[in-house]
């Protein structure tokens, strides 16, 4: 498959890097990147075409003008549409790049830990032991082979497959295996093990598949049936087919409790969430007593319930004698370790021996009289009787054809016939006559056939007969043929050296040279940091892309700078970190010491290097160039005055000088009011002056006006440009109004600025009565005057009695103090005692009216409820007749009230 930048930007040919127009008839097609496919090139998008490959070139299509020629675009229009194409390519390219190096670092990100993953890591194994060490109260001496397995699960490349020697990732089918716990990849470990079944078979099986061969573990060469040959990708502990892949877990776990029976089996299952590597000892708690028994039973873990008391443990030993002096342990007790002096089986000879071997075998022979009396027993010192002498009895002669019935004294004599025994080639037989001893070799001559049955030869019969044709049969390593002179067709395993290369491409096959793929690499190499010191061991092959382990040693290579000694950092690969040490070198022109940064490798970006020549080349990455840099100029501050005297500030020594502050120079000119105000600028000094706040010949001169206070009041700015001294008195018209703000005056400016207040009352007035109305409503009889009114109204005004009936005239002042008041007379009390009478009895008839209708209301209720018939009521009711006052109550209240209002008026009239 191509890769994805190749399939975008189409075959890497011989026209890429160039657009050209090549005429084709009457149009113009356009080739550029990818016009030219390479062979194996695939999605090729020539330049001017669509990724969805339908041609969008300017000239691809043409139109036929009616007179039949051709209409071509502008040469400006083609150019901007071939621009436009061609960064339309320049961006698919860079992004089909982009998404080739993410897929890159994506699928390597599993071998790339940093500290968080590690934070990360340590969570999720101690979720694996929670509910182990929730039984063990946090102890976790006995996960420590566990956790090595759960922590290689997650460091980049510690799992490795021993068959391809390969990473195994998260994401993989494994098969671990139950006796030493190694995990291989699944398709690995499906081919060893048929590859192993078919090399056994092949050489020791006529029938291949009809036997059950076993298959051995790449590691431990554990054997399994071929029944166990993996077919499905389990969990470690075996309940969930296909675990997902979950980050919060530990690789190939499905997250559940193991539950797998502890070896050696207790009873009771392991409690760890599912794990690789082997189970920990049981942490259950049982009830026990010690290996002899003699103790009382206590609670003990289930991985430790065997204990011993320490006591002796009394049991009788195997000699019968003596009690076992150990303390109290498992299994059988030891042999006795006495030694005691006991005597042989035949009992001529008595030894110093341990008592847990009573029995013994002098070297001696029996030498016991048999029961013939002329022999004795000649086998070595033996239990139970000699038995029978063996010369007695029928014997044969050494042909076995005679048999004789002899004395044990006497030997047994040949018969005279012939031997006629088998001799050693199997064939023929002995001609000889009776005899004792071995017969001869066999010299008949016969016709041999060698071994492999390829020639035959006349020869004698006891020598073999062996060719000298080379047998060319395969051995069972189907590699080298048997090369052994006649051979007979059993052809012996090969014994010459594999010598195939590994796996890890570093070592070759020891073994004899076999069928099928060879064992793994059995090697380990240390993978080192740059120092030495810190290594992990990998399985050989795997170095390559191990990534070397983080080392905590101080790294010890020499400075490559001008100090004697660099910067304390770590081990590591690579060059050495800029060095950030102060430079320290002694500038020429002022002597100080260089405070900035080492700079003898400063990485300078490289200018000037190669442009892309199309948009399916990629834009290199800037290069960095290592150089020295100068030292930059002295910034030790130096103290400086400025030009005007101002300040002293200090300043970098590379810059030292005369400077100006940039403030305004600020000296008195010589109108003795302003200030100068040029940028600070160098003074010369005057008549030997040496005051810093007099103005010198650089300084300017005063061209304003007269700016000085004016007196309190005054407005008027002074007549005369600007003077040293006091200005003279503002002699300019006022216009100002007098107290009562009607007149207007004129006045000068001086008179009022100096004047103090009675003067400028006396200026502001203006000799008229003052038009001011006063609280009373009279108008203010002073002249015109600052201020309030005074409030001493003389003017008479009418007071009249509280009934309006009295009138008289007063001074405004006494009734405004309330000092005189008019009181009612006599007639004034008849009179309101009338209005009273009049009231009353005008209140007096309205109760009594309400009181009679009331009464009617209430007669013609009780009338209803009698049930008389309407025209009998009329006969019933009583005609009432009305008083002269209910007639006629308005009219009258009308008229007494006009005679009273008239009354009234003329009591009034009468006091005025």
């Amino acid at each position: 498959m191509e890769a994805s930048w190749r399939q975008v930007a189409g075959g890497r040919g011989r026209a890429r890097g160039r657009a050209t127009a090549a005429p084709s008839g009457n149009g113009i097609h356009l080739r550029g990147a990818g016009g030219g496919r390479e062979k194996g090139s695939v999605g090729a998008v020539p330049f001017g075409a669509s990724p969805g490959g339908v041609a969008t070139s300017a000239a691809s299509g043409s139109r036929h003008s009616p007179s039949g020629s051709q209409a071509l675009q502008t040469p400006a229009a083609s150019e901007l549409m071939s621009q436009k194409k061609f960064e339309e390519i320049k961006k698919a390219n860079q992004a089909a790049a982009r998404k080739l190096v993410e897929e890159h670092f994506s699928s390597s990100s599993e071998e790339e830990g940093d500290e968080d993953f590690e934070g990360k890591q340590g969570k999720i194994v101690a979720n694996t032991f929670i509910t182990y060490t929730t039984q063990t109260d946090g102890d976790t001496r006995e996960l420590e082979r566990t956790k090595q397995y759960v922590n290689e699960a997650f460091q980049a490349g510690a799992m490795t497959c021993l068959i391809c020697i390969a990473s195994v990732k998260r994401n993989q089918a494994v098969w671990s295996c139950s006796g030493c716990f190694c995990i291989f990849h699944m398709p690995c470990i499906q081919k060893w093990a048929k590859d192993s079944e078919f090399l056994v078979s092949s050489v020791t099986d006529d029938d291949f598949g009809k036997r059950d061969y076993p298959w051995p573990c790449p590691k431990c060469r554990f054997e399994y049936k071929r029944s166990e040959t993996p077919s499905r990708y389990y969990c470690y502990c075996g309940k969930v087919e296909d675990p997902p892949l979950d980050p919060w877990l530990v690789p190939h776990s499905c997250g559940q409790v193991c539950e797998r029976e502890f070896k050696p089996s207790c009873g009771h299952k392991c409690l760890l969430l599912c794990h690789p590597g082997p189970c920990p000892p049981c942490p259950k708690m049982v009830t026990t007593t010690c290996y002899c028994k003699k103790a009382k039973p206590i609670p003990r873990r289930c991985s430790a319930k065997e204990w011993s008391c320490q006591l002796p443990c009394g049991r009788k030993l195997l000699c019968g004698q003596h009690k076992c002096e150990n303390p109290c342990h498992a299994g059988s007790c030891q042999p006795c370790p006495r030694v005691s002096r006991q005597k042989c089986v035949c009992g001529k000879k008595v030894a110093e021996r341990s008592c847990a071997s009573p029995l013994w075998h002098c070297d001696q022979v029996c030498g016991k009289t048999l029961p013939c009396g002329n022999h004795t027993c000649e086998q070595v010192c033996h239990v139970g009787a000699c038995g029978e002498c063996p010369r007695s009895g029928r014997r044969f002669c050494p042909c076995q054809k005679s048999r004789f019935s002899l004395p044990c004294t006497e030997d047994v004599p040949t018969c005279g016939d012939s031997c006629d025994k088998v001799l050693e080639c199997g064939i023929h037989r002995c001609s000889q006559r009776c005899h004792r001893g071995p017969c001869e070799t066999c010299r008949q001559e016969v016709e041999k056939h060698c071994r492999c049955g390829k020639h035959t030869k006349r020869m004698p019969c006891h020598k073999p007969y062996l060719c000298e044709t080379k047998c060319v049969k395969m051995r069972d390593c189907q590699k080298h043929q048997c090369r052994r002179k006649c051979c007979p067709g059993n052809c012996p395993p090969c014994d010459q050296n594999c010598g195939r290369t590994l796996g890890c491409r570093n070592h070759k096959c020891p073994s004899v040279c076999h069928r099928g793929s060879c064992y793994p690499c059995p090697e380990t190499v240390d993978v080192k940091c740059n120092c030495g010191n810190t290594k992990v061991t990998v399985p050989c092959g795997r170095e390559r892309t191990t990534r070397p382990p983080k080392c905590r040693e101080q790294c010890s290579r020499p400075p490559t700078c001008h100090h004697t000694s660099q910067e304390k950092h770590r081990c590591h690969f690579g060059s050495c970190p800029p060095c950030h040490q102060p430079c320290q070198k002694v500038l020429e022109k002022c002597g100080h010491l260089c405070p900035a940064p080492c700079h003898d490798q400063a990485l300078i970006k490289q200018t000037g290097r190669h442009q892309p020549t199309g948009p399916w080349e990629q834009p290199s990455e800037p290069a960095f160039i290592q150089t020295a840099l100068p030292c930059p100029p002295c910034q030790v501050p130096i103290p400086m005055e400025c030009l005007g005297k101002h300040e002293v500030s200090p300043l970098p020594c590379h810059a030292v000088g005369p400077y100006s502050c940039k403030r305004v120079c600020g000296r008195i000119l010589d109108c003795q009011n302003h200030t100068c105000m040029k940028e600070c600028h160098k003074v010369t000094k005057i008549d030997g002056c040496t005051g810093k706040n007099k103005a010198g010949p650089e300084c300017l001169r005063c061209e304003e006006g007269c700016s000085k206070s004016r007196p309190l009041g005054c407005l008027h700015p002074c007549i005369l440009p600007c003077h040293p001294g006091e200005c003279p008195p503002c002699v300019q018209m006022l216009r100002i109004k007098c107290h009562c703000k009607i007149t207007s005056l004129y006045v000068e400016c001086r008179k009022i600025t100096t004047a103090d207040v009675n003067e400028k009352n006396l200026l502001s007035c203006c000799k008229n009565q003052c038009p001011k109305e006063l609280p009373c409503g009279h108008r203010c009889k002073e002249m015109c005057h600052p201020g309030e009114c005074p409030f001493n109204c003389n003017q008479k005004v009418k007071l009249r009695c509280p009934c309006k009936r009295i009138k008289k005239e007063l001074q405004c002042n006494k009734v405004r103090e309330n000092q005189v008041s008019i009181e009612c007379d006599t007639m004034c009390k008849e009179m309101k005692r009338k209005a009273s009478e009049i009231k009353e009895a005008e209140a007096k008839a309205a109760f009594e009216e309400e009181k009679r209708r009331q009464q009617a209301e209430l007669e013609a209720f009780e009338n209803r409820l009698k049930g008389r018939r309407k025209k009998n009521r009329k006969r019933d009711e009583v005609a009432v007749e009305l008083s002269l006052w209910q007639k006629h109550k308005y009219y009258l209240l009308s008229v007494c009230g006009a005679v009273v209002v008239v009354f009234a008026w003329y009591i009034t009239h009468d006091v005025n």
